[in-house]
């Protein structure tokens, strides 16, 4: 059987427009470009994934609504294996509400919905899914399921060998114990200020709370900063990435392209350098598109990119 990216977590439709600013209490601000389309953390792993050429499999809950033929349709006509994606019955699936401002770097409001519920036989079907994955397989998660099931996960992988990266979004949510669990970490520069309780401005900065992360049970912690730049810490390897030169649009599911791209890279069996300017590549192209999906590179577009990229 083909080793395959799992992902676990969060399925959303995005409502997303371009506007200057959030509203104020009780203003009405004026949009634009309105846009409707599948999004949520690991849908959009699974999607580039599969895009990128790796079997995907997304491991999620929609609604019983409208909405989840949305979310779910750009990943049927990618080829994402599906049958482990459950439709939970008087829920609405998840809805993201993004508003883009004109330097591209988006806001978020996140209403899980579906994403919450699971119930003790989800966590057995997981673990299921876990023992029966493909040997070399990788799981790839976040924080917009409930940590208890985050947790859950990662320790069952863990007992099989399995590769486990965690993007800590909302970094509120992620707490000692699930670090500890050893995880490939991916914070952007925010969340990685607030896990840390430090201030990151630079790259210099940005290696310092990686290596904070380390130190606290991360096995290799990947710092992204806003520019693009990612700063990278393990046990035995310390660098930083330069992003290629691109436009910034839309910064949306950046962070997904990312996490998808360093799975597929290392699902390949690529050194921790070669997969992480393959992710940094594929994020950059992300950012200059508007929405995440749609945004997403080919194979041949990331190879372009990395062939832009001077390494330090």
């Amino acid at each position: 059987m083909t080793s395959q990216i799992i992902a676990l977590g969060s399925i959303n439709v995005d409502f997303q427009l371009r506007a200057d600013r959030w509203p104020e209490p009780g203003e009405t601000l004026m949009g634009q470009d309105f846009l409707m389309i599948g999004g949520g953390k690991s849908a959009n792993v699974a999607w580039l994934a599969r895009n990128l050429g790796a079997e995907a499999q997304l491991v999620a809950h929609v609604g019983s609504d409208s909405l989840q033929e949305i979310a779910m349709k750009p990943l049927q006509q990618i080829g994402v294996n599906l049958c482990t994606v459950s439709q939970i019955d008087k829920q609405s699936t998840g809805v993201s509400l993004i508003v883009v401002p004109k330097d591209g770097r988006k806001g978020i409001l996140l209403s899980a919905n579906a994403n919450e519920v699971w119930r003790k036989e989800d966590y057995d079907a997981v673990s299921h899914i876990l023992t029966d994955a493909p040997s070399g397989s990788i799981l790839t998660t976040n924080l917009e399921i409930p940590v208890p099931l985050v947790k859950h996960a990662v320790s069952e992988a863990n007992k099989r060998g399995m590769l486990v990266i965690l993007d800590p979004s909302p970094a509120q949510r992620l707490d000692k114990e699930l670090l500890e669990l050893g995880c490939f970490l991916t914070p952007n520069q925010s969340e990685a200020q607030h896990l840390t309780d430090t201030t990151i401005e630079n790259r210099e900065q940005a290696m310092e709370a990686a290596q904070c992360l380390v130190s606290l049970g991360g096995q290799a912690v990947f710092v992204k900063l806003g520019s693009g730049g990612c700063a990278v810490m393990s046990a035995n390897e310390q660098y930083f990435i330069s992003p290629p030169l691109v436009e910034t649009i839309d910064t949306t599911g950046a962070g997904d392209a990312f996490a998808a791209a360093l799975s597929v890279a290392l699902l390949e069996n690529r050194t921790l350098f070669e997969s992480t300017r393959f992710a940094v590549a594929a994020s950059a192209h992300a950012v200059t598109g508007y929405g995440s999906q749609p945004s997403y590179p080919s194979r041949a577009q990331v190879d372009a990119l990395l062939r832009t990229m001077n390494d330090e």
